[in-house]
């Protein structure tokens, strides 16, 4: 991508910006702070208005563009960045899912893959916040909150590649009360 810069005297600076093809973007920015947007099919075709803007009103669009308020990310899931460690992303449940016929409460999924379960989309209904005793069924969708590779163990699960039991990738069966030490039977006395 190539951009010209060229002096308009007394009117203020104009941008050529070449695009695909032969095709160009001219930007006029008025020394008033006035921008006036131009596309040039060819470079011996006339140029086309196609917006003016104030400067106030570029400025916002312009951050807006530069990605201010929202940084795009490249991924081939759906997904909502909330900071560099925590995401939301979905996850589609499949019928070979052990999930499926299974409580929220009786799956673990928390403790297992890291991920919150923050709504199911069933079809055209949302059950947000879902409660313990939601039981997951073949096509829904798992709304989620956690880390990428909380996430990555979630979808294993829920595309049925992962088991409950603990398998192999699987962050593990949570222990149970039995399995835990009780610190306090033991002591460090002197």
């Amino acid at each position: 991508m190539a951009v010209y810069e060229s002096d308009l005297p007394g009117v203020g600076k104009k941008f050529e910006i070449d695009l695909d093809g032969e095709a160009q973007l001219v930007v006029v920015i008025h020394n008033t702070g006035k921008r006036e947007l131009f596309v040039r099919d060819s470079p011996d075709a006339d140029s086309e208005k196609l917006f003016e803007l104030s400067d106030k009103l570029a400025r916002q669009v312009g951050t807006i563009m530069e990605g201010a308020y929202f940084q795009p990310i490249r991924d081939d899931e759906i997904s909502t960045v909330l900071d560099d460690d925590t995401i939301i992303e979905w996850a589609k449940v499949t019928d070979e899912s052990e999930l499926v016929g299974t409580t929220l409460a009786e799956s673990g999924v928390r403790q297992r893959t890291g991920a919150s379960i923050i709504a199911v989309q069933r079809g055209n209904e949302t059950i947000q916040n879902p409660p313990p005793d939601v039981e997951f069924e073949a096509d829904d969708t798992l709304v989620s909150i956690g880390d990428r590779e909380s996430h990555s163990e979630l979808e294993r699960l829920a595309a049925g590649e992962a088991t409950l039991d603990g398998a192999p990738g699987d962050a593990g069966t949570p222990p149970t009360d039995d399995e835990f030490v009780d610190d306090d039977s033991a002591t460090d006395e002197p």
